[in-house]
Parts: structure tokens; C-alpha cells; sequence
């Protein structure tokens, strides 16, 4: 754990001390304000959100997502500072449910304490339990980073709580505008006649991660011997030569990460099972997390196959529970044969586009009350003002049916479902139509 507090009372943040001239080029090159950070403009730029709550001059709990080397951490420190708001940091790596308490028992003597937790997908429920009370009531503000989906491995309570913000891999331009930053205001760097002749295999290794690529850059600075004139010259060959790897090496961490995964869910999409099997392929030889690639299976199998082939989110979901309890390297058969029958299964986007539909309906005009039938009642004067009195129970119909209407009045007749053209659905549509006749258009 290491905390901003002194023992006996949180304190204002304070801006860490400029780094050693021995740290490494990323954290010499570490923004101390927030006019100096880069990239993540959706987020701290002139209308971004972030931006917005610190010219109000109050931060809600919030959840920074994104992979890694694009800011997290720097960000949560820059917000802090910017407010000037106690400050106290955890690491999810090392920290019990004993620090967390700490933290929040000091909190409570100075409100506005901003509680920054590194890597809080890895913190277990126990541990972010402890957090609920301190956060709804405001004891601290939690800024929780983190590289996973928080869907999955915040805890609901917990992430209702807060304001979830994905944070972007850096593009090619940010990326060489932090390289020709550090070349000109490096204290080291900037005393080396330095030629960038190619940049494309230190951007491309980098994969997206201004920690890695500043990192690489000084290696490659540092182990490159100058020419006769003193010019060290960087290409895309003295690269690859100090960094040992190759151009198409798979980084789970950066932006191939995000490309392999939407070629992957494309290929099982587009019913190819070949492409498929060769992108699972190179995130298994990469080193990718099984349960990310599992989980992105479960939600296509809803997605792009849903009732056209209900067999296939239960088989997803088995391999989804599979993989967790296996592993690798025995889970790469499971996840292959999961892949060949999602790419081969008849296709559907029926359930995705129907909810959407609703969804729209909900957020363009709001909700409309019950039908009275419909409306449960406790109560005796419920029950005197006809809640459910006209319900007809559907098990006393025919065939288990009874017709009556179950959307709001404004909303009769209206149509979220459409099934889709397999032979699935079309017994669906049949049986639709035999209930409904003509009402919904089936």
C-alpha cells in the first residue's frame, strides 16, 4: 500500500517530487499538470467530461477502463491535483480489506478524500464491499484503473456507484508528439544529437503504450552508438534489432489487442470459421486472457445468433465456465471447438435489434404507466381501484393463451421483435402469428 497521508490526518494532495535522473524516460517524462497530459481529449479536452467536473469544482467516483500505458494512473493523480482535494493510493495488487478500512476511517475526519485504487479489477468482492458505505455516502471519491471490462469484475453495487469513462489507446499523432516532447525536453535526451529517420516500428511495438514506447525509445537511444558526426540515427531496423521482436508480434495490451478481437468476432460473425481459428490463434500464442476471448463469445452467441440457434449461447457459456476452470493450455481445444460451431450456427441479430428498439422507445419518450390489468395489488385499496381485476390468467386459455393487452395504451400494436429469416425464428413468427393474428404486423 503506499498512501499521501501522513499517520494521524489526510492531507491536501501534493505533487510528487520530479523523479531522479536515474527513473526511466516514462516517469521523467510524467506529466505534472494536466495542461501537459496527452491524448484522451474525449475526456479532458475542452468539452470533455472530465474537464467539466473539475470547472464545477467537484469529482463523482468514477472508474478509469483502458488498457494499459494510456493514463490511468497519471490521470487520477492530475484530477486530484487539479482539485486540490486530500489524496490517499492503493494498490489492488497488495493492499487488504484492513488498508482499505484505514484509509476510509482517516477520510472521515477530512471529507473530499480522493481514494485512487490501482488495478481494482483485482481487488476481491470482500474488498470492494468494504468500499460501498465510504462511497455512497461520500466519505471518499474512488477513482478505481483498470485494464478489464469493470462489467465483469466490479461488483454491480459497486459500480453503480460510479461513473465509468474508457480511456483510448494513444494514436500514432500522440505518440510522436510524447517522442519529439522527450527528445527536446529530456534533461538526458536532449543533450544527444538524436535523428528520427522512421518511427513506424517504435509506434507499432509500442502497441499503443506511451509507457513501453518511451521506454523502448530511450533503450534504443541509449544502445545505439552515434556516426562520425555524433548523429544517433533511429530506423525502423534499429529498432527491431535492440527490441528483439518482430513487427506482427501480437500485444495483448495494445491497440492489436483491440484489431485481433474485432477481426475474431467479425470472422465468427460473417459465418468464416478459417478466420476465426487463425485470430484465436494469435491471441492464444500472444498470451491473451481465455476469459476475455470467452466472454466476447458469449456476447456474440446473444448478438449475431441469438433464437436462429438458441444451442449456441449455452454452448458459449459452458466454454465461458470451461476456460475459467481450466485454463490454458488445455482450453484452447474447448475455445476452438466453441469457435467452429458459433462460425458455423445460423446467424440472427433479432434480440439485439429488439431491445435496442425498445431501448429507443424508453429513451425517447419515457414510460408509460401499467396497464391497470396488469398492476399487482397488495393492497386493499389497490384492489378497489381494479389493479389486475381484469387480468385473464393465459394457463386458463386455450392452448395457454389468452388475448388481451400488455403494452401501455400509447404503445398498442407496437412491433420490437422482428424474427429473423432461419428456420428457428420462422417457427417463432408462426406461432406469433397464430397468437396475435394481425395486431403486430406477424
Amino acid at each position: 500500500m503506499s498512501s499521501l497521508f501522513p499517520d494521524d490526518e489526510p492531507a491536501a494532495f501534493t505533487p510528487a517530487a520530479a523523479p531522479s535522473a536515474d527513473a526511466p524516460l516514462a516517469e521523467r517524462q510524467r506529466p505534472r499538470r494536466l495542461a501537459d497530459y496527452a491524448g484522451q481529449q474525449h475526456l479532458v479536452g475542452e468539452t470533455g467530461v472530465l474537464r467539466r467536473y473539475l470547472n464545477s469544482g467537484r469529482l463523482p467516483s468514477l472508474i478509469l477502463w483502458g488498457p494499459p500505458g494510456v493514463g490511468k494512473t497519471t490521470l487520477a493523480h492530475l484530477l486530484a491535483s487539479e482539485l486540490k482535494q486530500p489524496f490517499s493510493a492503493l494498490s489492488a495488487i497488495n493492499a487488504g480489506v484492513k488498508d482499505v478500512r484505514d484509509v476510509i476511517e482517516k477520510a472521515k475526519r477530512q471529507r473530499g478524500t480522493v481514494l485512487f485504487i490501482d488495478e481494482i479489477h483485482r481487488f476481491s468482492k470482500a474488498q470492494q464491499d468494504a468500499l460501498l458505505g465510504a462511497v455512497e455516502h461520500g466519505t471518499v471519491t474512488l477513482i478505481g484503473a483498470t485494464t478489464e471490462n469493470p462489467s465483469f469484475e466490479v461488483i454491480p453495487a459497486l459500480l453503480s456507484r460510479c461513473q465509468v469513462y474508457v480511456l483510448e489507446a494513444l494514436s500514432a499523432d500522440t505518440l510522436r508528439g510524447l517522442v519529439q516532447k522527450a527528445l527536446t525536453e529530456d534533461a538526458a535526451l536532449k543533450q544527444k544529437k538524436v535523428k528520427l529517420k522512421e518511427d513506424h516500428a517504435l509506434l507499432a511495438l509500442s502497441g499503443g503504450d506511451a509507457r513501453k514506447l518511451l521506454n523502448l525509445l530511450e533503450i534504443v537511444v541509449q544502445s545505439t552508438p552515434p556516426d562520425k558526426k555524433g548523429v544517433i540515427e533511429i530506423t525502423d531496423a534499429v529498432v527491431q534489432t535492440v527490441a528483439q521482436r518482430p513487427l506482427a508480434r501480437y500485444d495483448k495490451g495494445g491497440e492489436m489487442h483491440y484489431d485481433v478481437i474485432s477481426a475474431f468476432i467479425k470472422s465468427m460473425r460473417g459465418s468464416d470459421p478459417n478466420a476465426a481459428l487463425y485470430y484465436l490463434a494469435v491471441m492464444l500464442e500472444g498470451g491473451e486472457d481465455v476469459k476475455f476471448i470467452a466472454r466476447r463469445m458469449l456476447i456474440l452467441a446473444s448478438e449475431d445468433i441469438g433464437n436462429a440457434n438458441p444451442n449456441a449461447l449455452m454452448l458459449a457459456t459452458s466454454c465461458f465456465q470451461a476456460c475459467t476452470v481450466i485454463g490454458l493450455p488445455e482450453s484452447d481445444l474447448i475455445l476452438a471447438q466453441t469457435v467452429i460451431y458459433l462460425a458455423t450456427s445460423p446467424k440472427s441479430n433479432a434480440a439485439y435489434m429488439a431491445i435496442r428498439a425498445a431501448q429507443a422507445e424508453v429513451k425517447a419518450n419515457g414510460v408509460y404507466p401499467v396497464p391497470v390489468p396488469l398492476r399487482n395489488a397488495p393492497t386493499r385499496l389497490m384492489k378497489q381501484l381494479g389493479y389486475g381485476k381484469e387480468y385473464a390468467y393465459s394457463h386458463n386459455g386455450e392452448g395457454n393463451f389468452e388475448e388481451q393487452e400488455f403494452l401501455p395504451d400509447a404503445l398498442s400494436g407496437t412491433r420490437f421483435y422482428a424474427p429473423g429469416h432461419n428456420a428457428s425464428e420462422a417457427k417463432i413468427q408462426e406461432r406469433l402469428r397464430g397468437w396475435w393474428g394481425e395486431k403486430y404486423g406477424y
